[in-house]
């Protein structure tokens, strides 16, 4: 199966620990832990501080699994989660695969940290967790809550802890049973 992982820095595997933000361990990421329980062909196109982009790229057209996770960076850069939901529905729409093949993650809400100071910060995350669903809903894509999941996230309250990485990709694969 040819799965894609398109996503910001959580589906790339950044370690917020480092002064430049490496990356953790392939064993520690959730991408990386997917395909090692799976045995599927995954390629990760996580990418540090990526946003909703404004048209989808093009996706090969035998990718069996499409996992879109974004959002959380258009939301601290100050959009609300209704204009950054509006933001993923225009990208979804132009993805040109089966809308089977689509499989939307709310991110996990982000939690107050260094780079989270605001409670409102936290409500627009768990909103746009909501908007998700329902645009999972209208668009007829397969769709997973990344909020039930119980991840741990790091001292900055965005990224995941190594401990996050196996949360989400056990989590992930539940769902995907």
């Amino acid at each position: 199966m040819k799965v894609i992982c398109f996503g910001d820095s959580n589906t790339y595997g950044y370690d917020p620990r480092g002064y430049f933000g490496g990356r953790y361990d392939a064993d520690s990421r959730w991408v990386d832990i997917l395909a090692a329980e799976t045995g599927w062909a995954i390629s990760n196109m996580g990418q540090n501080g990526q946003e909703i982009p404004t048209s989808a790229p093009p996706f090969p057209a035998d990718t069996d699994l499409l996992i879109v996770m974004l959002g959380t960076n258009d939301l601290l850069q100050g959009r609300s989660p209704e204009h950054t939901t509006e933001r993923l529905e225009r990208f979804l729409s132009g993805v040109p695969l089966e809308r089977s093949k689509i499989l939307l993650i709310a991110p996990s809400p982000v939690a107050l940290g260094a780079w989270v100071p605001s409670p409102q910060l936290i409500d627009g995350s768990h909103t746009f967790a909501r908007c998700c669903k329902a645009l999972a809903e209208r668009l007829g894509v397969r769709f997973a809550d990344a909020g039930k999941w119980d991840i741990p996230l790091a001292y900055d309250g965005v990224h995941f802890t190594e401990q996050g990485h196996k949360a989400f990709a056990a989590g992930l694969l539940e769902e995907l049973k």
